[in-house]
């Protein structure tokens, strides 16, 4: 009985702790996503704060132009494997050439943006992490506010910005190359002819498709950048390398 109460409160102090955990991040998520939106707005109503686009525009070639290769071939794959995997049941039905109604609407609604994410993720969301983490441990940040310098506003605020936005661009490439590969696929491996193909795609989509996506690529890159610096910031650690020197 004894064990079974101490098993019992372990367990119950491990729910705690995950529960507690979970609103701690909820809460410092929220709490960095409400420094950024002030900093933005005091940054566009303000003229003695400026944005930094340097830093903002140095951010998206850092972390978007270089995810360009990774997503349009991970997207064109995506587009290949939907076209080949989709057609068997189609053409059950004599309706092989829907493929380009499923491959629109399943990619500009919902693919697209989650592909791009994913792969922003690992290539940005980690490298953003480290670089802000890096700079806690050698007491960067410390540096910054000695000199009363903000760190969200010149250390989050770019990455967020850079990640929001070099989400949605990705995400339109991400779109372009799945339906161009799904095209290839569904015109030299299904024989569906070009013209009927594009029409197809055309009189699927509409602009709600379109904008759909984009806002869930933008949701997906603020909370993508978000969580990367978060994380960043709460790096703790001595560096012991650089301590062993001094």
């Amino acid at each position: 009985m004894a064990r079974f109460q101490t098993a019992s409160l372990a367990l119950l102090d491990r729910w705690i702790t995950t529960l507690l955990g979970v609103f701690e991040a909820v809460g410092g998520l929220t709490l960095l996503a409400a420094n950024v939106l002030r900093w933005l707005q005091r940054s566009l109503l303000l003229r003695q704060i400026r944005f930094g686009f340097p830093a903002a525009v140095a951010q998206m070639n850092r972390v978007g132009v270089r995810s360009i290769g990774i997503v349009s071939l991970v997207s064109g794959s995506i587009g290949i494997i939907l076209a080949l995997q989709t057609s068997p049941s189609l053409a059950t039905f004599g309706q092989i050439d829907k493929v380009a109604n499923l491959i629109a609407v399943a990619v500009f609604r919902e693919l697209g943006p989650l592909i791009a994410a994913i792969v922003l993720t690992g290539f940005a969301g980690a490298s953003i992490a480290a670089e802000i983490g890096t700079m806690v441990v050698g007491e960067e940040i410390e540096a910054l506010e000695a000199m009363a310098l903000n760190p969200i506003r010149f250390l989050v605020v770019p990455r967020v910005v850079a990640t929001t936005l070099s989400l949605i661009l990705l995400s339109v490439l991400s779109d372009l190359m799945s339906v161009i590969m799904g095209c290839v696929a569904g015109v030299f491996f299904l024989d569906i002819p070009y013209e009927l193909y594009k029409q197809n795609t055309i009189d699927q989509l509409k602009l709600s498709d379109f904008t759909t996506g984009l806002l869930k690529a933008s949701v997906f890159g603020l909370i993508l950048g978000l969580i990367a610096c978060q994380n960043g910031m709460r790096v703790t650690g001595v560096p012991q390398i650089g301590r062993a020197h001094v």
